[in-house]
């Protein structure tokens, strides 16, 4: 073993110790961030990253009292945003690729054409770029986080996800935290990659050759995911994106029926199917909750499909309503009260204020300078 190979083994090593030394982390959704810190950290913001092929960029846009948006910066993430053979108004067929810490107070871009992640400090509206590390793998198209821990989806050469360390504001890699998901090398892997919401187990979707729902159990002696995912195979249905209610449950979309399947998830990681409803639109490819309303996105059909999350997990339909055309990732205020809906064909994001009852409201949109076909938001 060289040196320079000692010293990264031993910065991994004591990263993952530190991690494991610290006191129970803060949960990463936004249901769980006390009110006085909601407010100290700027919950105010909207982040949307370009996904820019020559530089890949994040816009802070500020949130004013009446739901609607104003750019208040643009930041370079140092790396190349990405684009899979084929795609329009969604160049990296995924979601999430744009995660934000508010606790730690740190927001974390994607490189797809870099094969990088980018870690930004957050004041307000104002970012300030910390690092940029390698990925671990080929077209990263997804990153997630609980507590100190941080993964990220690497949707080419077969799939893989790559687990890192956070100390302070900075990433450290830890190699055993890496896993390769044996799918085919030609084609986009991953829909999704996220942890669920108490930190136990990590959840990818895949496309393509894959078509299943992937659950890592997190956690044992080295705290990094199982060996091997316990997957749920949903040949047909092309899995894409996903959301959890506040019940834990896990509200999928399903793509090749244009479709949400509804599963719990059990201690193991094993899936229990509870229904799937039909949005009568096409592409359905993106999920996202507000409150106790689930909205995904209809790429094809330019729509939003909304529904109401009943008391024991069955879904209400509330209608669709229509945005400009590409609607894909989506991301909800802190408090559910709105909704912005990134859509790729013109590079904008609409603004809809959603109602008591889940009905949404358009107020507006704004157009994301360099966007056109990018992915990525994520709200305060």
């Amino acid at each position: 073993m060289t040196l320079a190979t000692r010293t990264v083994a031993t910065a991994a090593a004591l990263a993952a110790a530190a991690l494991f030394a610290a006191p129970a982390a803060v949960a990463a959704d936004a249901h769980h961030t006390p009110d006085s810190l909601a407010q100290h950290s700027g919950s105010a913001t909207v982040f949307v990253q370009s996904d820019n092929t020559d530089a890949n960029t994040v816009v802070a846009y500020a949130r004013a009292a009446d739901g609607t948006l104003a750019q208040k910066g643009v930041y370079s993430t140092g790396g190349k945003g990405g684009m899979l053979a084929g795609t329009v108004a969604d160049h990296l067929a995924s979601q999430g690729s744009l995660a934000y810490d508010r606790h730690h107070q740190l927001l974390y871009a994607v490189n797809a054409g870099s094969d990088t992640v980018t870690v930004f400090a957050v004041h307000g509206t104002q970012l300030r770029r910390v690092q940029e590390i390698s990925s671990g793998g080929s077209f990263p198209v997804g990153v997630t986080f609980h507590g100190n821990r941080v993964y990220v989806a690497n949707t080419l050469g077969g799939g893989s996800v790559q687990g890192f360390a956070r100390t302070g504001e900075r990433l450290v890699k830890v190699p055993s935290w890496h896993r390769d998901l044996g799918l085919d090398k030609a084609t986009s892997a991953i829909g999704q990659i996220s942890f669920t919401p108490d930190g136990s187990k990590l959840v990818v979707t895949t496309k393509a050759s894959g078509q299943s729902i992937d659950v890592f159990p997190v956690g044992g002696v080295r705290g990094g995911p199982s060996a091997r995912p316990v997957v749920t195979s949903t040949p047909g249905a092309v899995p894409f994106g996903f959301a959890f209610d506040s019940a834990g449950r896990i509200r999928v979309t399903e793509a090749g029926t244009n479709s949400v399947g509804t599963f719990t998830v059990g201690r193991d990681g094993r899936l229990t199917a509870k229904g799937t409803v039909p949005t009568g639109q096409t592409a359905t490819c993106w999920a996202v909750t507000a409150g106790n309303h689930l909205y995904v996105s209809n790429a094809a059909s330019g729509t939003l499909s909304g529904y109401r999350v009943g008391a024991q997990g069955e879904l209400t339909a509330l209608g669709n309503t229509a945005t400009h055309p590409g609607t894909v990732d989506a991301a909800a205020s802190s408090d559910g009260r709105y909704l912005y809906v990134q859509t790729g064909a013109q590079g904008t994001v609409d603004e809809f204020r959603v109602g008591p009852k889940g009905a949404l409201t358009a107020i507006g949109s704004v157009v994301v300078p360099g966007a056109v076909g990018g992915e990525g938001i994520a709200a305060g």
